[in-house]
């Protein structure tokens, strides 16, 4: 019998449709071995090559056509102030950030949707995160996202406001578009702010850069690691879709927050 979503995934690597597996056992203890060392994991090549590739073959166009273009100034915290810090403060430094976002509801047929849903995906990162349990996204714009970083554009240092992000790469461009991190580099008791702007000035030797390939389903913790992806170099836009998953059901996005980051409600 064919495994669930065999034909979009790679589960003689990655068998997360066999939970009791001792395979899938030892692959949620290295994922969860990475996150503890790393704070972060990678399952390179979870989705088949055939299959991202048809993926950015069906998303270039629609991105070229009918994506949001986001623009703002920004510093790392994304928020106006910081108590106790002097506007001036260099930790409250403005950086720009440029995309190009794809809600869900335009992405026709593709295969990012069935991946999203599937439920032993949302399950397997429970586990490994060490969360009770995971759902999908009700909000018909925000549940999956792709975006698209085209030359010298970036997502701006920043630290995430979200426990974790499950991203997958669909196209890498020729050069840059390098995910570039600074590991804890706050804790809940010590903002580090020297630390913030030595990032910040580019003088933190600890910085650290990598970049995936195609098909890598990726799961990193960012609510107290500084990161960015480096401005792409070349006419080849970096693709890459944002999974969404809450410990709660139900969740949506309010009409304010859709005009903020989609340039509409609905």
């Amino acid at each position: 019998m064919t495994r669930p979503l065999n034909h979009l995934l790679d589960l003689e690597r990655y068998p997360l449709d066999r939970p009791e597996a001792p395979e899938t056992k030892a692959l949620i203890a290295r994922c969860q071995a990475d996150l503890e060392a790393e704070g972060m994991f990678d399952l390179e090549g979870f989705v088949r090559p055939a299959v991202i590739a048809a993926c950015a073959e069906e998303l270039r166009p629609r991105m070229a056509t009918e994506s949001f273009t986001h623009r703002r100034w920004h510093n790392v915290y994304f928020r106006p102030e910081v108590p106790g810090l002097a506007a001036d403060h260099p930790a409250l430094h403005p950086v720009k950030t440029v995309h190009h976002t794809l809600c869900a509801d335009q992405l026709g047929n593709s295969a990012l949707k069935p991946i999203y849903e599937w439920p032993a995906l949302a399950r397997f990162l429970a586990t490994v995160l060490r969360l009770p349990e995971l759902h999908t996204m009700e909000d018909p714009l925000a549940s999956i996202n792709v975006i698209a970083y085209r030359a010298g554009e970036t997502l701006n240092w920043h630290f995430d406001r979200s426990q974790f992000t499950t991203t997958l790469l669909i196209q890498a461009p020729e050069a840059g578009g390098e995910f570039q991190y600074r590991s804890d580099l706050r804790s809940e008791n010590d903002p580090n702010y020297d630390g913030v702007v030595r990032v910040l000035r580019g003088e933190d030797p600890a910085v650290r850069t990598r970049g995936v390939t195609p098909g890598t389903l990726n799961v990193f913790k960012g609510r107290n690691t500084l990161h960015r992806v480096t401005p792409p170099v070349g006419p080849r836009e970096r693709l890459i879709a944002i999974f969404s998953y809450y410990e709660r059901s139900g969740v949506r996005f309010s009409a304010e927050e859709r005009l903020g980051f989609y340039g509409r409600a609905d």
